[in-house]
Parts: C-alpha cells; structure tokens; sequence
C-alpha cells in the first residue's frame, strides 16, 4: 500500500507536524513517499530524506509552490496521486488547506483530524469539539486524509537516507496570488509541539496583566504561551496564541490553565494533554473537571508564587 504525505515545510527545513503524520503514515501501510513542495527547498527535502521509515522524497519546486498555495499544490498532489492508495497531509494550516481541494479533485471524501490508525482504511476522528470520538471506515479508491499531529510522536530519524526525485513543477494553476506573510516575533516554543505550555484567560483583564503574569512564569518554565478565545477576542494575546477548537489543539506533557473556566471550545484544544494543572478562583469552574491538579487563588498570588519557587 503506497502513501503520499505531503509535507508541511518554510522551505529551509521542515516542520515537526511532518515528522508526527509520518508516524501516522506508517501505521497505515509500509510503502511512504514524502512530498516536498516549494522553491528553494532541498534542505527540506533532506531533512526529509532522513525520517526513519521514508521509501523516498519527491521534491517539486516552482515559483507557483513558493508558498504552498492550495491550487497548485492541489493540481500537483492529482497529478501524483494515481501512484497512491492514501494521501495524508498534517492538520495544519497549509495541509487544511490544500487536502480539501485535493479530496474534492478525486471526487472523494476526506477523513479529517485522525487521530488514531484503526487499521489502513479504519480512522479515529474527534466530533462535537471533542465530545465523541467517531470511528470511519472509508471505502474511497483513494484516502484523504489530514493527521492531528499532536496524537502522534515525531519519526526519528533513521539509519539510511532515502532516495530524493525531482518531479515537474512546473505550469499549475495560480489563480490566486500570494501579497505578503504577516508574522509574530517569538522566541518561544512552538505553541502547537511544546512540551510545556502556559496559558491564560480573561480573568488576566488587561494585555498588560496578561504579559506581567503569564510570560515571566513560561519563561522560566521553557514553556509556549496560549490564551483563551475570550483572551484572544479582548486583545490580551494574538491570534497565534489561541488554543481551542477555532486556534491550535496541543498535547504537551505539561498544560498549566490560569484563569480559565473551561469552556468546550478551550477543552477541545487541550484536553489531551498529559498533565492538566488549573488555577482559578471559582472551585465550581468546569477546568477543573478534566484538570489532573487544581489550585483554587487568585493567579495574580498563585503565579508570583508558582514562579518564585522555580
């Protein structure tokens, strides 16, 4: 059974969500191509080539895939995809939006957000914000399918190289034009792969509260920010720091909820976590519900404290 996974990469190197979906790959069948799409990305493609488990590496490079837009990089995986049983992308901003693209081009279905490999054509899905867990069987003559990397563990890397084969990337549809990418500075972990992660609520009330107390402790910690939608809407953090089913779902080792009620939508991006720690001041909040350790204070006594004791 041959898959392709296609790669989420900035060209220079490539994501760890690439190294997560591979294990996932893996347990679907034996037989894994990795795709590397973009311009200036042969040090992607190398990183690639040394994931345990990779037969080979496709590198497709073009001004049209510069930026991983969904029509050409959709066109270029059709064009693949008669070589292929399944196709999988991680659940990441660039694979959500190119595999539905690619699903809709194959006329099939896709299973989106595995979570776990019942076998090579039997999925685990999470609906209603995580609620319940859907089990798929999928009968399409090719498998779509986007991966939640969190649900996975990184590949290694392996003993051997894999071979690495250009293919044509060359005259695909551009009917949208890339303008600019707008990013956020930080020198932090990656909020969607940290092994630790500090986050808060609304009850911080102010941007300025929210970086007095939240950023001093996750530095300390080694840790990635998040917030709340409801920090996220009032301004005390940026779009990129939201964790939830509308912003990034995390597992990392350690999740530490300060000022959160624990609404669904908060639940469903972090409830998978290993160790749950929530502070809050309303022993009734429902955080605590899911929460592996509570600490019922104020966070603006319980961080201080939590910090100067590290």
């Amino acid at each position: 059974m041959a898959i392709l996974l296609f790669a989420d990469h900035d060209n220079a190197s490539l994501s760890e969500h690439s190294a997560r979906a591979l294990t996932a790959a893996r347990r679907i069948g034996a037989d894994v191509d990795i795709l590397i799409a973009g311009q200036g990305a042969a040090p992607a493609a190398e990183a690639a080539a040394r994931l345990e488990g990779v037969r080979r590496v496709l590198l497709a490079q073009g001004d049209a895939l510069a930026e991983r837009l969904a029509e050409p990089c959709a066109a270029l995986i059709v064009s693949l995809a008669a070589g292929y049983d399944t196709i999988v992308a991680p659940a990441t901003s660039s694979g959500k939006n190119v595999m539905p693209r690619v699903a809709a081009l194959l006329d099939v279905m896709q299973v989106s957000e595995v979570i776990e490999v019942v076998a090579s054509d039997t999925f685990k899905r999470p609906i209603y914000a995580g609620n319940a867990i859907e089990v798929v069987q999928s009968a399409e003559p090719v498998r779509v399918l986007t991966i939640r990397s969190a649900s996975f563990a990184p590949a290694a890397a392996g003993s051997a190289t894999a071979p690495v084969t250009a293919v044509e990337g060359a005259d695909l549809p551009t009917p949208s034009r890339f303008r600019e990418n707008l990013l956020s500075a930080n020198d932090r972990p990656d909020l969607s792969s940290a092994r630790i992660v500090v986050s808060g609520g609304r009850a911080l009330g102010s941007k300025e509260r929210f970086e007095q107390v939240i950023n001093p402790l996750a530095d300390k910690l080694g840790a990635a920010v998040g917030a709340s939608r409801a920090a996220v809407d009032a301004g005390y953090a940026a779009n990129d720091f939201q964790v939830g089913q509308t912003g990034k779902v995390v597992a990392p080792d350690l999740y530490i909820a300060c000022g959160i009620s624990g609404a669904i939508q908060h639940l469903a991006g972090m409830k998978d976590s290993r160790i749950i720690v929530a502070i809050n001041n309303d022993s009734e909040a429902p955080i605590f519900q899911v929460a592996d350790y509570g600490i019922v204070g104020d966070i603006f006594d319980v961080l201080p404290e939590m910090e100067r004791a590290l």
